[in-house]
C-alpha cells in the first residue's frame, strides 16, 4: 500500500513547473506587448510627421492603422467603464446627485461628436504643445463620447433593480458600500454590462472616421487608423480599398471578441442571478488558458490578496441604501434649496449660451431651428418603434437560447461596428437613381449604427429571465401571445427601455452624419436638425453650432424627461426581480 501511495507523489514531482498554457499566456502577453509598442510608437513625434507621413490607401499599411485604431478604442472603452463605475454609482445612490447626474447624461449623449471635438481640441492639443500625443488625447476622448453614455445608463438601470433579498443579504452580513459594489452591485449588473460594453465598442466605429480627423482652425490633423483610411477611400471613390478596410474592421473585431468580449461573457456567467441547468455554460478557450496558468495565478493573486485587504479596512456597518430609501436622505428643505441651486445654475447657463447665439443668429432663425429640431424627432420616433418591433422578440429569441447567442454574438458585433458611411455610396446611388425624396430614403442611415443598441439590452435582458418562471409559463401551458404579454415583454421591458433611451439619443446623434451624404459629386440633403449643424461645422460657424447643439439638447432632455424617463420608472416599479 505505501508503494501504491507513493506513484502520484513521484509523478506529482515529476510535473514541469509550467504547463503549455503558460506558454501559451507567454506569447500572448509578448504579443500584446508588441502590437502595443508599434500602436504607441510616434506619440511623441512632432506633429508635422503626420504631414511626411500621409496616409495612403495601400493595403499594406492598413495592420499598422488597424493598432492605432484598437489601441484608441480599447484606452476609450477603459476610460469608460471607469467613469460608469463612478458616475452611475453616484446618480444610483445620491437622489440629490441623480437630480443632476440623469439629466446631464441625457444632454451629454445627445451632443453630436463634432460639439466635443470642436470644444475639446484646443485643451488636449495644449497638453501636449507640436507632438501627435495631443491629437491622440482628443481623438480617444472622441471615441470615448460614443461609448461611455450607453455604459452608464447599462449600470445605472443594474444598480436602480438590484434585488430586495440581494440587497437584505448584504446587510445582514454587514457590507460596507465598498465590499457591497464590488460583491453584489458589480456582479449583478456584470452580465448586461458587457454586452453594453460589446455594443459601446461597436458604436465607436460608427465615429471612427470623424474622431481620427482632427481639425485645428485652417489646419486638418489626419492619425494613421482605419477611419482616415475609409474617410480617404470615400473621397477618392475606391471601392477595393473599401472592402479591404472592411476586412481590416472584421479581422479586429474577431480578435476583441476572442480576447476581450467572448471571455468576459464566459466569465460572468458566473454572475447571472439565475443559473439555469440543463444548459452549458458559454466557453472560451481564453478562460481556460487563465485557469490552466500558473503565471496567470501568481500574477493575479496580489492583485485578490489587495481586493481582500481592502475589503478589511473599508468601514464597516449598514451598507449604502438602496434606490427605495434614499428619498428619506436628508431633509426636505435640504432637498429644496438644493434643487433651486440646480434650477439657478441652469437658468445662469441658458441665459450665457442665447447671449452668445444671439449675438449672432437673428431671433427669427431660433424657430426655424426649432422646426428642423420635429423633423429630426419625427424620423426617430418612426425609427425607434420600428427597429423595435424587429429586434425586441428576435433578441428575446436569441436571449433564451445560449448556443444562439454564442454564435451570434460576433455577427452582431461586426454588424454594429459597420460604419454607415460605408452605405453612403449605396444610398446616394439609389436615391439619385430612383429619384426618391432624400427627407424620407437617407433616415434608414440614422438608426443603423443605434438599432443594437435595442438589440443587445434586449438579449442582456432575456438571459435573466428566470428558468422557473419559464417553467411556470410551460406547465400552465401560456403560449402564443400570452408568453409574450405575460413572460417575455415584462421580463425584458427595463432592458428594453434602456437600450432604447440610448438608441433615441444616438439616433440624434447619428442624424448629423445621416441627414448629409455625398459620394462623388452627388451631395443629398434631408431637412432636419443634423444637417443643420452639419452646414453649420463645414462652415465654421460655431454661432450656428452651438444654437442647433443647444436645441438638439433640449428636444433630447425633454422627450427623456416626459416620455422615457415615465417609463424607465414604471418598469423599475413593475417588473424588478425580487
Amino acid at each position: 500500500m505505501k508503494g501504491r501511495a507513493s506513484t502520484p507523489i513521484s509523478v506529482q514531482s515529476r510535473r514541469p513547473p509550467f504547463s503549455v498554457w503558460d506558454v501559451v499566456a507567454v506569447v500572448l502577453v509578448l504579443g500584446v506587448l508588441v502590437v502595443l509598442a508599434e500602436a504607441g510608437r510616434g506619440l511623441a513625434m512632432p506633429i508635422d510627421t503626420l504631414d511626411t507621413t500621409p496616409i495612403g490607401l495601400d493595403p499594406g499599411n492598413l495592420p499598422g492603422y488597424a493598432a492605432r485604431t484598437a489601441l484608441r478604442m480599447l484606452t476609450a472603452l477603459l476610460l469608460s467603464l471607469v467613469f460608469t463605475f463612478t458616475y452611475a454609482t453616484l446618480a444610483a445612490r445620491s437622489r440629490r446627485a441623480e437630480l443632476v447626474l440623469v439629466p446631464l447624461l441625457d444632454i451629454l449623449q445627445s451632443v453630436p461628436i463634432l460639439g466635443f471635438i470642436s470644444v475639446t481640441i484646443v485643451f488636449f492639443m495644449s497638453l501636449a504643445p507640436g507632438r501627435v500625443l495631443g491629437a491622440e488625447l482628443a481623438a480617444v476622448f472622441a471615441i470615448f463620447t460614443s461609448q461611455a453614455w450607453n455604459m452608464a445608463f447599462s449600470f445605472y438601470q443594474s444598480l436602480r433593480t438590484v434585488p430586495d433579498d440581494l440587497v437584505e443579504a448584504s446587510r445582514c452580513f454587514r457590507f460596507g458600500a465598498w465590499m457591497r459594489f464590488w460583491r453584489l452591485d458589480v456582479p449583478f449588473a456584470m452580465p448586461a454590462l458587457i454586452w453594453n460594453m460589446m455594443m459601446s465598442m461597436s458604436g465607436g466605429w460608427f465615429f471612427v472616421v470623424a474622431s481620427e480627423a482632427i481639425t485645428v482652425g485652417d489646419t486638418t490633423v489626419t492619425l494613421p487608423g482605419i477611419g482616415s483610411y475609409i474617410a480617404l477611400a470615400i473621397a477618392q471613390r475606391d471601392l477595393v480599398a473599401i472592402a479591404w478596410a472592411i476586412g481590416a474592421m472584421l479581422v479586429v473585431i474577431t480578435i476583441f471578441d476572442q480576447l476581450l468580449f467572448r471571455p468576459l461573457v464566459a466569465w460572468a456567467d458566473k454572475f447571472r442571478f439565475e443559473q439555469e441547468t440543463g444548459v452549458p455554460p458559454p466557453t472560451s478557450w481564453f478562460v481556460t488558458m487563465v485557469r490552466g496558468s500558473r503565471l496567470v495565478r501568481m500574477t493575479a493573486a496580489p492583485v485578490a490578496a489587495a481586493m481582500r485587504w481592502s475589503y478589511r479596512i473599508a468601514p464597516k456597518g449598514r451598507a449604502a441604501g438602496h434606490g427605495k430609501s434614499r428619498s428619506s436622505a436628508g431633509s426636505v428643505w435640504a432637498d429644496r434649496a438644493w434643487a433651486a441651486t440646480v434650477l439657478f445654475v441652469v437658468a445662469v447657463a441658458v441665459w450665457q449660451i442665447a447671449l452668445y447665439v444671439l449675438s449672432g443668429v437673428p431671433l427669427s432663425e431660433v424657430a426655424t431651428t426649432v422646426v428642423l429640431g420635429l423633423a429630426t424627432m419625427t424620423r426617430v420616433f418612426v425609427l425607434i418603434a420600428i427597429a423595435s418591433l424587429v429586434w425586441v422578440p428576435i433578441g428575446i429569441r436569441i436571449g433564451l437560447n445560449p448556443r444562439l447567442a454564442r454564435i451570434v454574438q460576433p455577427i452582431a458585433q461586426f454588424l454594429a461596428a459597420f460604419p454607415a458611411n460605408l452605405l453612403f455610396p449605396i444610398a446616394v446611388s439609389g436615391i439619385v437613381a430612383f429619384r426618391l425624396d432624400p427627407n424620407i430614403w437617407l433616415s434608414p442611415l440614422m438608426i443603423l449604427g443605434t438599432q443594437w443598441y435595442i438589440l443587445f439590452n434586449v438579449i442582456a435582458g432575456a438571459t435573466t429571465i428566470p428558468s422557473e418562471l419559464r417553467d411556470v409559463a410551460a406547465n400552465l401551458k401560456v403560449r402564443g401571445w400570452l408568453w409574450w404579454r405575460k413572460v417575455a415583454l415584462p421580463a425584458v421591458f427595463p432592458f428594453y427601455v434602456t437600450g432604447a433611451i440610448t438608441a433615441s439619443g444616438g439616433s440624434w446623434n447619428a442624424s448629423i452624419v445621416a441627414e448629409v451624404a455625398s459620394w462623388g459629386q452627388n451631395r443629398l440633403e434631408a431637412a432636419g436638425l443634423g444637417s443643420y449643424i452639419a452646414k453649420a461645422t463645414e462652415a465654421g460657424d460655431y454661432h450656428r453650432v452651438v444654437l442647433g447643439i443647444a436645441v438638439m439638447s433640449a428636444f433630447v432632455v425633454v422627450i427623456n424627461r416626459t416620455f422615457w424617463r415615465p417609463l424607465y420608472l414604471y418598469a423599475e416599479r413593475k417588473f424588478r426581480l425580487g
